[in-house]
């Protein structure tokens, strides 16, 4: 899961409390403080509406990121809408498969 700031309250990285919405625990978060997710799937400058944001994607463990970014096996959004079928899709997934990303 990748946290951005998009909204004005969104200055900092989120808390713990915030982190916990998402229960799954092969389920890795991120904070990107400069959106490069978002610009990477489509995001234009001086452009607010097309911010990649509130959307949530599964990929298959293995799935090879290029120019344009693959297509995920499962999304939907607002998030807080579609938490209950993220985590019945995620748990779909091999977990055995699953390798958690190391942040630099």
């Amino acid at each position: 899961m990748i946290w951005e700031p998009v909204l004005a309250s969104d200055s900092a990285a989120p808390i713990t409390q915030t982190l916990a919405r998402v229960s799954i625990s092969n389920t890795a978060q991120f904070w990107d403080p400069n959106r490069l997710v978002s610009k990477a799937m489509g995001e234009q400058p001086d452009n607010r509406k097309s911010i990649v944001w509130d959307w949530v994607a599964i990929y298959e463990p293995g799935t090879h990121w290029a120019s344009p970014p693959p297509k995920p096996k499962w999304s939907s959004r607002p998030v807080v809408k579609v938490t209950s079928e993220f985590e019945a899709a995620i748990k779909e997934l091999d977990s055995s498969k699953v390798v958690p990303l190391k942040a630099n």
